[in-house]
């Protein structure tokens, strides 16, 4: 029997479902999800393996405009998925115009390899307006498959990761069989404390903050972790704590819930806030947090 293999690559417009379509393909929540967009900031790769195959997915950052440093970053990861994927998967929705960022998508048009263009959130949308958005596309990205679909409500998902099954080239696997992801142990502790940031707190606070695992020391009955919260002015890191610790103590707990649920295991979490001034500019930040 021939083994298959290929990196997917998932790309698109900021809060169309990239991760939310990565999290069903892959079974578990590897990518954090709010409705804040930038949720997304790395590039994830999770991994699918059958007896015969092994799709590798990547969620990737969505496609902006860099108004700083990180951004910047977070574009090359996008743009980077353009060039090294086997099978590239065009994530939009039934709100987006087929012009929203023409740069990125002259690109897309451009890609040597299969292109599948996925049309998100149809389970909001009516027969008629999901008809008129498919022809939209037809002449927007000439070179994509389309597959109307509901990733949070698992509609037509199946048929896509057939349909990518079939794309597949013949390959050994590129990752142990047995591996989920390519991230460590420490990557999903400072997601799951950055989504919760991103859910509790407003305006421009989420999009000031990285968090840093500083300590991961896992015992036979519990996990200790101690981690770092980095904003980018002192005003920000009164907001992060709140009156009295209890913003910062609120968030922590549902943190926690979550972290645990993840390692199937007790934790002791432990968060402390720093200022990084500029962080987001600074390119000696920035290598630290890995972008």
């Amino acid at each position: 029997m021939e083994h298959k293999a290929a990196f997917v690559n998932i790309i698109g417009n900021p809060n169309v479902g990239k991760s939310t379509l990565m999290n069903k393909f892959i079974g578990e929540k590897i990518s954090i999800i709010t409705s804040k967009s930038q949720t997304t900031r790395h590039n994830i790769k999770g991994i699918v393996n059958g007896e015969d195959y092994q799709l590798v997915f990547s969620d990737t950052p969505g496609v902006i405009k860099p108004h700083y440093k990180l951004q910047e970053s977070m574009l090359k990861f996008s743009e980077t998925a353009l060039v090294d994927a086997d099978i590239l998967i065009y994530v939009t929705d039934i709100y987006e115009k087929t012009d929203k960022n023409q740069d990125f998508l002259d690109k897309v048009k451009n890609s040597k390899v299969p292109v599948l263009l996925v049309l998100n959130k149809i389970d909001l949308s009516s027969q008629e307006d999901i008809v008129k958005h498919v022809n939209k596309w037809e002449i927007a990205l000439p070179n994509a498959e389309i597959f109307p679909t509901s990733a949070l409500q698992n509609f037509n998902v199946k048929n896509l990761l057939a349909r990518i099954l079939e794309l597949t080239p013949v390959s050994p696997p590129f990752f142990p069989k047995d591996q989920l992801t390519d991230k460590n142990e420490r990557f999903f502790v400072s997601e799951i404390i950055r989504e919760k940031i991103l859910i509790r707190y407003k305006k421009e606070i989420p999009y000031s903050v990285e968090v840093e695992v500083e300590e991961f020391k896992e015992e036979e009955k519990i996990i200790k972790i101690r981690c770092i919260i980095y904003v980018e002015r002192k005003s920000q890191k009164g907001i992060i704590i709140g009156h009295r610790g209890n913003a910062i103590k609120h968030m922590g707990i549902d943190a926690r819930k979550d972290i645990e649920k993840f390692f199937e295991k007790k934790v002791y979490l432990e968060l402390y806030v720093k200022v990084d001034d500029n962080w987001r500019s600074k390119s000696s930040s920035l290598s630290r947090f890995g972008y």
